[in-house]
């Protein structure tokens, strides 16, 4: 058996008791939350949400992409979400290479050359990753301005996360 397989039969297994007859169709803190994919954030236990209390939207590096503001769209539009939290992570692996460094990776590692994806959003400054995200999440023509959008840096090591602020603090 191989991993996939083994989550197949953990799966048929919560399966057996499992009932989604309660949940919501619109989550019920009307929250959604941008992460990264990271696995060292557990975003429900973290937050302290259940299933059905937000959207949760993960990429690498927690970045606001065409496909996660799309998504965004039909969350506050279609099921009601009024608040966005952004979230970055200590130690996140899109800190440590540069777009160009990846490209020339897979280049060399595939030997083909592709378009998509066009950039991987690659950044060295936790902060400053956040409040690009607040950017191009708050820049678009269809976010209404009463959206309320917060960023965070999550600690993998303590699980606290500390707010940043959308200005750049003056030096």
């Amino acid at each position: 058996m191989n991993v996939i397989d083994d989550v197949l039969e953990a799966n048929h297994h919560f399966a057996e008791n499992f009932s989604g007859n309660d949940l919501p169709t619109k989550p019920a803190k009307k929250l959604a939350v941008v992460a990264c994919m990271d696995y060292r954030i557990p975003i429900a236990e973290a937050l302290g949400l259940q299933n059905g209390d937000a959207v949760v939207i993960r990429n690498a590096g927690g970045i606001i992409t065409e496909d996660t503001l799309r998504s965004l769209l039909v969350a506050h539009y279609r099921l009601g979400v009024t608040d966005v939290m952004i979230i970055n992570h200590t130690q996140c692996g899109m800190t440590t290479f540069g777009d160009e460094e990846l490209v020339e990776f897979l280049e060399k590692e595939t030997g083909h050359t592709a378009v998509i994806p066009a950039h991987f959003h690659t950044f060295s400054d936790l902060e400053a990753n956040v409040r690009r995200q607040f950017r191009r999440l708050e820049s678009h023509v269809w976010i209404p301005k009463d959206l309320q959008v917060r960023g965070f840096i999550y600690d993998v090591k303590t699980g606290q996360l500390t707010e940043v602020s959308k200005e750049q603090p003056a030096e």
